[in-house]
């Protein structure tokens, strides 16, 4: 095995993939944007579609219309392309196959990383245009083919487009922004892994990612100009035996950049030496991967990670347009391979801080079988202050959804403290008053009810029958 482990070896045939026109039963989150200009040039051809094509990796054939859900439980290998990605390949790559588009090799090797690979696909805006042709920091643009295919091509606000599209506030930098702001470099005793709290350790994978958020935190590893940032065998070996000599540590975070872009062997491999390891007793992987690059998710890496139990995904999603069929797929594909799937979304303005957009995205998240787990504000990363809301605008939803909706809809809103400090979780307040013995809470809708909860009771015991019961006096 050579030292760069952001290669994208070719060590496995490509994923194979179904196209379709239309389905009654596929998962959309959200009817198209009447901005949409893609999809209403094609709406009427979709509407009269009934036929489609199914790639089974050998051979393409077209079917009268049936269920995905069916054929996908016919051919366990087969792949959906959403109608957004359908007609967006048709205008913008009429030559490639289905065999190529749903190979997650041939994403990555077609991605969209410069000036003139946007100006092919999107109608940028003078400021989007300038900040990527003056483009000398350390976050590259780079969108995969898929994931383009979700952006507005007219629209610079559109919510997905302004998290990968470089604009000019990147350039602005504010007191209390910093590189590292959550100093993570101050506590990595080796390369490449991150040792903040007692029984658990960051593993720092790979400098890769497919698709580069605007907002990132890492970016200060995650690219740089003229290419990637790459980490090494010899550094992962030295993570490795840090994580062999501290007992205390029960729980390895992969991260990076993204695990999920490495080939199947460098991840086992991995795996394989983690799980070696008598006191890991849980190993979570960390990645954007299944909303930016769902072809990744193929049915060999699932055989492949199932070997590794117990094993966790912590997942990245923005907004409720990343839920489409692609991604639907790739969580259930994981999810059936017994991987509890939790979901990581960073707050973040004009993106997709409200109440109806945050419910929107966490009710979809659960019908895709993965569970809201952090809400995170953004990071004090520099040039990140336009994406960036207040503390209360957090609270506000959090409010929103608690009680409004199902519970496993409800993320925990946290600030990862800067210089180190670790999540902090933050609540609306629902105390009203504690007024010795009783608590005064008020509930979603703003009632107030009272609980007995004295600060230093007095308890005397009644007896009624075989149950004894505390009473208050």
């Amino acid at each position: 095995m050579d030292d760069d482990i952001s290669s994208t070896e070719n060590d496995e045939p490509p994923g194979s993939g179904w196209t379709y026109t239309h389905s009654p039963e596929v998962l959309y989150s959200v009817a198209p944007s009447s901005k949409d200009s893609l999809l209403k040039r094609h709406q009427q051809k979709l509407n009269k579609a009934d036929r489609r094509s199914v790639y089974t990796g050998k051979f393409s054939f077209t079917v009268q219309t049936d269920t995905l859900k069916r054929a996908c439980k016919s051919n366990p290998a087969a792949f959906a392309a959403g109608e957004r990605s359908l007609y967006f390949r048709k205008e913008y790559f009429p030559d490639i196959s289905d065999r190529e588009w749903n190979d997650w090799r041939w994403q990555l090797a077609n991605r969209i990383k410069d000036l003139a690979g946007l100006e092919k696909i999107i109608r940028l805006s003078e400021d989007e245009r300038r900040a990527v042709d003056e483009y000398r920091g350390l976050l590259p643009v780079a969108i995969t083919p898929y994931y383009a295919s979700l952006l507005d091509r007219n629209d610079p606000l559109q919510p997905l487009r302004r998290t990968v599209v470089k604009s000019g506030e990147e350039n602005r930098i504010l007191q209390g922004e910093e590189a590292d702001p959550l100093n993570e470099d101050g506590d990595s005793p080796v390369p490449g892994l991150v040792h903040r709290y007692p029984d658990r350790v960051l593993f720092l994978t790979t400098g890769f990612c497919s698709v580069y958020c605007r907002y990132c935190t890492r970016s200060r590893l995650v690219g740089n100009h003229g290419g990637e940032y790459g980490y090494n065998m010899q550094q992962w070996e030295n993570a490795v035996a840090y994580i062999e000599q501290h007992r205390e540590i029960r729980d390895v975070i992969l991260s990076g950049g993204d695990p999920l872009t490495l080939p199947d062997s460098r991840i086992e491999w991995l795996l394989r030496r983690l799980r070696s390891i008598d006191h890991v007793e849980i190993i979570r992987i960390g990645s954007k991967v299944p909303a930016v690059l769902p072809q990744r998710i193929t049915p060999a890496l699932v055989r492949m990670l199932r070997r590794y139990h117990p094993l966790w995904m912590s997942l990245h999603f923005t907004h409720p347009d990343e839920l489409t069929p692609e991604t639907a797929l790739a969580c259930n594909r994981l999810a059936d391979a017994g991987i509890p799937l939790g979901s990581q979304t960073v707050l973040l303005r004009g993106v997709n801080d409200s109440v109806e957009i945050m419910t929107r995205l966490n009710q979809g998240l659960l019908k895709c079988r993965v569970r809201p787990y952090y809400l995170y504000q953004c990071d004090p990363v520099q040039g990140s202050s336009h994406f960036r809301t207040t503390v209360d605008k957090g609270l506000e939803i959090i409010a929103g959804l608690r009680g409004h909706t199902t519970g496993y809809a409800v993320p925990h809103y946290v600030i990862d403290a800067p210089g180190g400090g670790g999540k902090i979780p933050l609540l609306p307040n629902y105390v009203e008053n504690h007024d010795g013995a009783t608590l005064v809470l008020k509930n979603y809708r703003g009632d107030l009810y009272r609980y007995p909860d004295p600060a230093s009771p007095g308890r005397g015991i009644i007896q009624s029958g075989d149950l004894q019961r505390e009473e208050l006096r």
